[in-house]
């Protein structure tokens, strides 16, 4: 009888362990998902804010070059108000799913805006510098952000 009595206690430690295995691989396993899907969403957020500074700032710099020539720049100035309007929704994701990046992102923003009426070539191309190297720095942090 007592060796019956061990059996079955036996057993049910057995699937009892087996149980608690189970479930903790399984958060492991739900766990690694989200923090995939986390990055992955992070790392599209900040591609698609790359890709609208991209547009944004060549659309300002053909704007502004072509003020700065004194030519009629109507169409470009409506192109530019498009692009504008399009970092916006990146942006906002960016700040969501990645907050660390935030001021980098803001940073990246407010130089591509300051291409805007710039009062010379020169300072036309020193602003057009300034936001490549704030968008570099931006994909250089959320490297950083997205491989910890």
């Amino acid at each position: 009888m007592l060796t019956a009595v061990v059996a079955v206690l036996g057993t049910l430690a057995g699937s009892l362990l087996t149980g608690i295995l189970q479930h903790f691989s399984q958060r492991a396993q739900r766990s690694a998902a989200e923090a995939t899907a986390r990055r992955a969403d992070g790392m599209l957020a900040v591609t698609d804010l790359a890709a609208a500074l991209a547009d944004h700032h060549r659309a300002m710099w053909l704007r502004e070059d072509l003020r700065l020539l004194g030519e009629d720049w109507t169409q470009e100035r409506a192109a530019s108000h498009i692009t504008r309007s399009a970092i916006t929704g990146p942006l906002m994701r960016v700040r969501i799913r990645l907050p660390a990046l935030t001021p980098a992102a803001q940073t990246a923003v407010a130089a591509v805006y300051a291409l805007r009426n710039t009062e010379s070539d020169t300072a036309l191309r020193a602003a057009r510098e300034h936001a490549i190297r704030t968008a570099d720095d931006l994909i250089t942090a959320a490297g950083t952000a997205l491989a910890a």
